[in-house]
């Protein structure tokens, strides 16, 4: 019962905005704070298939996991990215990567391009038990690797 209610305040906190902090107890298990949204990207304003693939060039290696709040590894979640090249958004610069039995997903690219911003790379992940997650990751400079952990917040 104590599980269920502090599940249930979790997600209607999560789902309001406001900031929630989780802690671990013996009696609750590990929780994991639910990533952030950071707006939809270019995602809405292209309708361009995306392909199915973990390389879209060399330069930049990005590795994560996707999580629940519960810290266990979603599977089969669908990662989408996009980045920005010398010209602007296309097609080359999209990828889309299914996570394996660990939440793990591994996407090489070239450095994004500083187009509109720091250099980033937007990430949408889609599970049919979660809300869509619409985020970015920013490349520090000089960077040619990086990892992200992203946390995903269940549908009610």
């Amino acid at each position: 019962m104590v599980r269920a209610l502090a599940c249930f305040l979790l997600a209607a906190a999560v789902g309001t905005g406001l900031a929630v902090t989780a802690s671990a107890t013996p009696d609750q298990g590990r929780r994991c704070q639910p990533t952030l949204g950071d707006g939809a990207g270019p995602f809405q304003t292209n309708a361009i298939a995306t392909p199915l693939r973990s390389k879209i060039g060399t330069g930049h290696v990005l590795q994560g996991r996707v999580l629940s709040p519960g810290c266990a590894p979603v599977r089969r979640a669908v990662v989408y990215f996009w980045q920005a090249g010398p010209n602007g958004y296309g097609p080359r610069g999209r990828a889309r990567i299914i996570t394996d039995r660990q939440g793990r997903f591994r996407f090489e690219g070239p450095v994004p391009a500083n187009y509109g911003g720091q250099p980033h790379i937007h990430i949408a992940v889609v599970h049919p038990a979660y809300e869509d997650l619409l985020t970015r990751y920013v490349v520090r400079p000089g960077a040619k690797s990086g990892r992200i952990r992203l946390v995903l917040t269940p549908l009610l």
